[in-house]
């Protein structure tokens, strides 16, 4: 009896059982192991082995996008300006940030008609506090300096157009920049003195003021940092403004067509990344403070030895006095469990990091080309502006020839041999490079499939056409995958004049 029934339970437990081993055997969760370095109990760095999840290619490429924005705009005149935009954290959170806006110049501006079109990347560090406020507020700041600069010249002796000069408007937009980071820098210290009686400042007693509503509203914007990159383009003067405060980089792709139609792209970088490493940064610091720190204001091609940029908003911990420091880590984070760190000990005579940014100018076309009677063209098509984590990975060249191969068409997994010969790139301004890059592999592929620019050149930058490399790469979580990646963010702009633009979008703000 036993036996009858035993013979059917076998039998189901083979047919049920195989499939269900089978599934588990080729459809098992994936992982792979990596080699960290970790504190151990005593505090000291030790090496261990950490084994992850992988993530699937469609949820890699979920991430990849989990961040995108694009937009067409058509303007007064038929061209239409398309951007995009795409950030991919390595922290959690993601201390990057991103604007854009267009401002339309005012009727009666003489120069006009014409926009001032905005866009911008941050890269915070130490918290994405200062990036995030940088996101809605420093468009803003530098397009009141620009308004203050024309309509503050009427009645002027000098003419409103001349005014409105090259180096005016660099000069205005520097002034922008400085005016904002010392308001982030000061706001901790105007609430401070309006906390504070004549007594306590007499007795020098520091209050707790760690509960206050501006405690940290205040004080983690001014002690976290961001670099901050911003391209300004004037269509009614055809000039590109670039101004760049920290290690981002802006590239601009310039297509250069010959007689017979054929053509390349040349590879002009409109920024210099701003670290120690940089031989202009270098001397700059080094001539602001006395010759006896001359050896130690940067170290490592670091400010003090500590931090990477040169300039940057925020970082107050290497712009206020070491006195100032005290009282305000006193006054507003003690008590709030997080207190600022120690100035370095070569720390003498902030301060030692500026965000008065670099600018450069260049003119560009816009829907000029019939106006060229040359056979031979050259004219800007692009700009990209990305934050740090992309120049990690990719050289200008690289991207370039990436982003024209994209708009040329090209798609498909293309070995990197054979790139420069699809995609022809020349070399006009040197990259500065900021960081001890190593030379770039030659071997792999990259993949040409991306709807999105932005996230194209990302999804390069991170593997490319190899998908192990790239899944592997996606999968180190937070805090470990900043030590293989960066926060990336990257935006692509692009105009062009087509009867099939998408319809004009209303732009109410005004300069």
């Amino acid at each position: 009896m036993l036996r009858r029934i035993w013979k059917p339970i076998a039998a189901t437990t083979v047919i049920v059982g195989t499939p269900s081993y089978l599934y588990y055997r080729y459809n098992k969760p994936q992982t792979f192991d990596l080699s960290l370095k970790v504190r151990g109990a005593d505090g000291a760095p030790v090496m261990t082995t950490k084994t992850f999840p992988l993530l699937s290619l469609s949820a890699v490429e979920q991430r990849l996008n989990a961040n995108v924005k694009s937009d067409n705009v058509t303007r007064p005149g038929g061209i239409t300006w398309r951007h995009s935009t795409t950030s991919v954290a390595a922290n959690d959170p993601l201390e990057d940030a991103h604007a854009d806006a267009i401002i339309a110049r005012d009727l009666s501006d003489p120069v006009g008609p014409g926009d001032w079109i905005f866009f911008t990347v941050m890269d915070g560090h130490g918290g994405p506090h200062t990036s995030r406020i940088l996101s809605k507020t420093l468009i803003n700041a530098v397009a009141l300096q620009l308004s203050s600069l024309i309509n503050g010249s009427s009645g002027s002796i000098f003419q409103k157009p001349a005014v409105q000069s090259p180096h005016n408007i660099s000069l205005a937009i520097q002034g922008a920049f400085t005016k904002l980071d010392e308001e982030l820098v000061n706001a901790p210290l105007k609430v401070l003195a309006s906390n504070i009686d004549n007594e306590s400042v007499k007795k020098k007693i520091v209050p707790d003021l760690s509960q206050h509503p501006l405690a940290l509203t205040t004080m983690l914007p001014a002690v976290s940092g961001s670099c901050a990159l911003m391209a300004v383009f004037d269509t009614a003067q055809r000039d590109l403004y670039v101004a760049c405060s920290g290690d981002s980089r802006a590239i601009a792709g310039i297509w250069e067509e010959k007689e017979d139609g054929t053509g390349s792209w040349k590879v002009e970088v409109l920024s210099e990344d701003q670290t120690g490493r940089n031989p202009n940064e270098l001397k700059r610091i080094q001539l602001e403070h006395p010759p006896d720190e001359a050896d130690n204001v940067i170290r490592a091609g670091r400010v003090l030895g500590g931090l990477e940029p040169t300039r940057a908003f925020g970082d107050a911990r290497y712009k206020w006095p070491r006195e100032v420091q005290d009282v305000l880590n006193h006054a507003f984070l003690i008590g709030n469990n997080q207190p600022l760190r120690p100035a370095p000990s070569s720390f003498k005579t902030p301060p030692y990091v500026t965000a008065t940014p670099v600018v450069t100018h260049r003119k560009f076309s816009l829907g000029d080309s019939a106006t060229n009677t040359s056979k031979q063209s050259s004219s800007m098509r692009f700009v990209v502006l990305a934050t740090d984590g992309l120049w990690d990975k990719l050289s200008s060249e690289e991207v370039v020839a990436l982003v024209g191969g994209h708009l040329n068409g090209l798609r498909g997994i293309i070995p990197k041999t054979k790139l420069p010969t699809l995609v022809p790139t020349s070399s006009g301004s040197p990259t500065v490079e900021g960081k001890d890059k190593k030379k770039d592999s030659i071997t792999g592929s990259w993949f040409f499939g991306e709807d999105n620019l932005s996230t194209h050149l990302i999804r390069n930058a991170f593997g490319g056409g190899d998908t192990s490399a790239l899944r592997r790469l996606m999968s180190i979580p937070s805090p470990f995958a900043r030590r293989y990646r960066d926060d990336t963010t990257v935006t692509v702009v692009w105009w062009d004049e087509q009867e099939d633009s998408p319809k004009t979008t209303e732009i109410k703000a005004k300069l």
